[in-house]
This record gives C-alpha cells, sequence and structure tokens, in this order.
C-alpha cells in the first residue's frame, strides 16, 4: 500500500511517499539491509560530532529478544506493532563524550539519525514507524540502559503489508487521508506568530 502525501509545494518523493503504517508483510528484512539502515544513521550529523545514539534491535527470527521489545509498548502499539518483522528503540546519551556535561541537543541528534534511517529504508521499499507508547522505565530495566542514556523512541521496520489485515478501528486509520498544519503555521520571520512572507 502506498499513501502518498497531497503537498502545498513540491517535494522529493522520497519524503513525500514516507509514512507510518501499522500492516506490515511478514517477508522479513534481510540483515545486509537491516546494516544499511544503521549504516545511514551513523552518518547523521551531531552537535560536535558526538553522535549520541545507539538502537536496542529484534528480528521476529530471534523470538527472546523481540519478545522482550514487545513487551515494553503499550498494549495498543503492541497490538500491532507483534506483526512488523523488526522492532527497535533508538537511544540519547544525554552527557557529552568529552567532558560529561549535559548534552542539550541529544534528542535532537537521535531524531536526526532515525530520520536519516528513515529515508534509507524508503529507498528499499520498506516503511517505519516511530512510536512515542512504549514505557521508558521497563525498557532501562529490560536491556539495562545505563543512567547517562535516555530511552528516545520504540518503531517498528518492515516491508507494507494488507490493511485488511488490521482491526476495523485500525484499518480505518490506515485508510484515511494524511493530514499536516500548513507551513504558515509553524515557520515564522521577525517574531513568535509572525508568518514568513515566502510561505504565504
Amino acid at each position: 500500500m502506498q499513501k502518498p502525501a497531497v503537498t502545498d509545494a513540491p517535494i522529493h518523493a522520497l519524503i513525500k511517499d514516507r509514512w507510518s503504517p501499522r500492516a506490515f508483510s511478514e517477508q522479513p528484512v534481510q540483515p545486509e539491509i537491516l546494516r544499511s539502515l544503521f549504516e545511514a544513521a551513523r552518518w547523521a550529523p551531531s552537535s560536535n560530532n558526538e553522535q549520541p545514539w545507539a538502537y536496542l534491535v529484534a528480528t521476529k527470527e530471534d523470538a527472546q529478544n523481540f519478545a522482550k521489545m514487545l513487551g515494553v509498548l503499550v498494549e495498543f502499539n503492541a497490538g500491532w506493532a507483534k506483526g512488523a518483522p523488526v522492532l527497535g528503540l533508538s537511544v540519547a546519551h544525554l552527557k557529552t563524550n568529552r567532558d560529561s556535561k549535559p548534552n542539550r541537543v541529544a534528542l535532537h541528534d537521535v531524531g536526526s539519525a532515525t530520520a536519516q534511517l528513515t529515508f534509507e529504508a524508503n529507498t528499499r521499499g520498506l516503511l517505519v514507524h516511530q512510536m512515542a507508547g512504549f514505557d521508558a522505565g521497563k525498557a532501562r530495566q529490560t536491556f539495562a540502559i545505563p543512567v547517562d542514556w535516555e530511552p528516545v523512541a520504540a518503531m517498528a521496520i518492515g516491508y507494507p503489508g494488507n490493511p485488511e489485515s488490521l482491526p476495523d478501528k485500525l484499518r480505518e486509520r490506515e485508510l484515511a487521508p494524511r493530514t499536516r498544519k500548513s507551513v504558515g503555521e509553524f515557520v515564522m520571520t521577525g517574531s513568535w506568530g509572525h508568518t514568513a512572507p515566502f510561505v504565504t
């Protein structure tokens, strides 16, 4: 299934076609493809080249760790994410490597790395659904995440599946049109709330 964005200005098809499904195919993701996804994350920009990201990843073939990953998701997300062939969790290092001071932009940089992973996935026919719905404390305990590291977001990775495989309410959401704020609502000039003239 494809679900391209209806845009107000031209954008690259890679961005236009990115979306977050809940229906995934059972087709596994080959190890060499997974390596490329995380190689893309590796080359994301980061403040002072700190590279404050780490990922915990489990494939469905690794039943024990896949179950652990499912176990930290909220019930709603676990209900559909169990169909994805790969589950992951991004984690941010909150201190700088150089002097152990707080890294104010660590979460931003982890998001940047995951965005690159996502677009690399899209070039390979894969889709990524990122999730805030997980128990960070349980994740920390389950995976022995160190104290200076913060669980950021869970993700399901896989090939698009059939929306008919989803329960009625989820299928409706899967098939519903995509929506976004207009650019004029969030691009400003001069002072807060003053819409940049080039977007109007």
